[in-house]
């Protein structure tokens, strides 16, 4: 039983990490282009970035590569929620498709 909460605390903090990363590299993106300055984001948030979800690893991991895999195993799946609530609309990209038609 033990075991199990291991596993799925595990998972849950690898979902969480996954979410910071991703969420942190979508906010970056969006302040980076209005930016004067957009190479200092892309560094700062870059190194801030990894070293959260590094440390985030090894803490979960505690010496055992069955939770680190399980840890990892949520940070994709973040990754993969992440990127579809951050995908623009359907309705924006057939918008923009008429409109590079339009313009050829």
């Amino acid at each position: 039983m033990n075991d199990v909460l291991s596993m799925a605390s595990a998972m849950a903090t690898g979902i969480l990490l996954g979410m910071i990363f991703f969420g942190g590299l979508w906010w970056t993106v969006r302040k980076a282009f209005s930016s004067k300055q957009p190479v200092l984001w892309f560094l700062g948030s870059l190194l801030l970035r990894i070293s959260i979800t590094l440390v985030g690893f090894y803490f979960v991991s505690g010496g055992h590569w069955e939770r680190l895999l399980v840890c990892l195993l949520g940070f994709f799946l973040a990754r993969l929620i992440m990127t579809r609530l951050t995908r623009p609309s359907v309705e924006h990209h057939s918008a923009s498709a008429k409109e590079a038609g339009h313009a050829s």
